[in-house]
């Protein structure tokens, strides 16, 4: 069975929860990505920021994007999935979380993301099909 580690796009960056939200949309543009996992100075994944948050919660809110913290956004346990887990398992948790992108986890350490866009690329039409059907619904 295919696994997250075989499909994820490796190196992921973390924006730190210290640095501002304008800080992580300027990256956000330089890695031409839609999302950066929010990494605490040890390392540890707090959460996920992506562009909508920025549009939305700050920007739509009237924010100041350059004085709110990535930090600031990101919002309880972040859902990951580890390196080993199987097709199976990232299916089931984009579905039953409604997320399109799945940072993956070696013990504590962040090694890659697994996006809607690898998995479509990975796994059978229905599978995909499936997932992209559990996210669109309410």
């Amino acid at each position: 069975m295919t696994t997250a580690r075989e499909i994820m796009t490796e190196g992921a960056e973390c924006v730190r929860t210290k640095e501002s939200v304008l800080d992580a949309a300027r990256r956000m543009a330089e890695l031409d990505v839609g999302a950066l996992p929010i990494c605490g100075d040890d390392d540890r994944l707090e959460g996920v920021l992506t562009d909508r948050d920025i549009v939305v919660e700050v920007l739509g809110a009237g924010q100041d994007p350059a004085r709110i913290k990535a930090g600031d956004l990101a919002q309880g346990e972040a859902v990951t999935i580890g390196a080993d887990d199987d097709a199976d398992e990232i299916l089931n948790t984009m579905s039953s979380h409604k997320v399109r992108r799945l940072p993956v986890i070696d013990g504590h350490r962040l090694v890659g993301i697994v996006a809607l866009a690898d998995v479509a690329r990975a796994l059978p039409d229905r599978a995909v099909g499936d997932v992209l059907e559990a996210l669109s619904t309410d």
